[in-house]
């Protein structure tokens, strides 16, 4: 069947009868008639007075016609609204074109072997970089967008030098590593105002280079670095053209793997161990374990230890249920003034947790600012 474009088919339909566009354009009745019923959700049916089309990444949220005496169109109002997961399709299409022309990070000198049946998992989340918090509206500490940047690369510093000679790495950031999501500084479902300290650009760029920082300081001390960049409610668009990205930018780099998954729900097998991660926007840590076997029930199957790891809710819970334990994360971030005029108060830390390859998990470090601090 030849390939009709929504121009041709808008083209034939001023003209003809439905039946006589589809002769016309050489398709069947039932694919024009599916075609047409998706350009009306765009804004496109002329029997019903509809003519303006909503642009590309929108789709149609309602029209109001005033018509005249004589029943033809006065005026019209077309109201649109984004479409949140064209919008995604269309960017992540931008990054896979945009990463050929990215420069590829060059090969980086081996570090001396370590012990190739342990694993040091770094799980990061709900970091917040962009965000603004003022410690006289909150009782906490201060944090923007430097900040933010400092204490990530402190972070990792500490973390690397305490944790055991391992051969692998996973770097789990499991989402909301920005506070937002493009030019507005809003929650891209709901639209709420947050507190920003920066524009988007600068944002991009301070994270892209303090990713690349922290995956070079985890690869000068392990053989094998696998990269997650989770999806998280704050920065759902984000997460693609990281992910899409950083595997563009190590692709000549043997011992960096990137997930690329778009699917918010991840996996990674270390012999016996299996390890799952979710930032926990769509899930809760009661329920999710049963989608993590369902999703990946070849590497539940095979390995003996499954572990979850989850963010959002930024305090500590773990739970242990008939198939794994599951853990929900805190963050290094200080409180903004919305969690803190709402109450959400916790700790604040990270931690890097040891797996064993037959054993499961064997050991973990937990650091918190204040322990940066002190080391300071």
């Amino acid at each position: 069947m030849r390939k009709v474009t929504d121009e041709q088919i808008i083209e034939a339909l001023q003209t003809m009868s439905g039946r006589a566009a589809a002769e016309h354009l050489g398709i069947d009745s039932r694919t024009l008639w599916r075609r047409k019923a998706l350009l009306a959700k765009r804004g496109f049916s002329p029997e019903h007075d509809m003519h303006k089309m909503v642009p590309d990444g929108f789709h149609l949220k309602g029209t109001s016609t005033l018509y005249d005496a004589e029943g033809k169109p006065k005026l019209q109002w077309v109201k649109s609204s984004i479409d949140h997961e064209r919008q995604m399709a269309l960017m992540q299409e931008a990054i896979q074109a945009m990463g050929e022309e990215i420069p590829r990070a060059s090969l980086m000198a081996e570090p001396p072997h370590g012990n190739s049946d342990l694993l040091n998992c770094f799980v990061i989340t709900d970091h917040h970089l962009g965000m603004l918090a003022w410690h006289e509206e909150t009782r906490g500490d201060d944090y923007d967008l430097r900040k933010a940047e400092d204490l990530l690369v402190s972070w990792f510093a500490s973390a690397i030098q305490q944790a055991p000679h391992a051969d692998t790495a996973v770097f789990a950031q499991l989402g909301d590593l920005m506070h937002w999501d493009g030019l507005d500084a809003v929650t891209p479902t709901s639209g709420h105002l947050l507190d920003a300290d920066t524009r988007f650009q600068k944002l991009v760029r301070v994270a892209i280079r303090v990713l690349r920082q922290v995956i070079d300081m985890l690869l000068s001390k392990h053989q094998r670095v696998h990269v997650l960049m989770a999806e998280g409610n704050h920065d759902m668009a984000s997460s693609v053209w990281l992910r899409e990205w950083f595997s563009v930018l190590y692709e000549n780099e043997p011992r960096i793997t990137v997930d690329r998954s778009p699917d918010p729900y991840y996996c990674y097998e270390f012999g016996q161990t299996a390890l799952y991660f979710h930032h926990g926007h769509r899930r809760k840590p009661a329920n999710v374990s049963d989608v993590f076997v369902a999703k990946f029930r070849d590497v539940f199957g095979r390995t003996k230890h499954s572990y979850a790891h989850m963010g959002h809710l930024h305090h500590v819970d773990i739970k242990e249920n008939n198939l794994m334990i599951v853990e929900q994360h805190r963050t290094l971030a200080a409180a903004d003034a919305y969690a803190s005029r709402g109450g959400w108060i916790s700790g604040r830390d990270a931690k890097v947790i040891t797996y064993h390859r037959q054993y499961g998990e064997v050991g973990r470090l937990i650091i918190s600012p204040d322990m940066l601090k002190g080391a300071a």
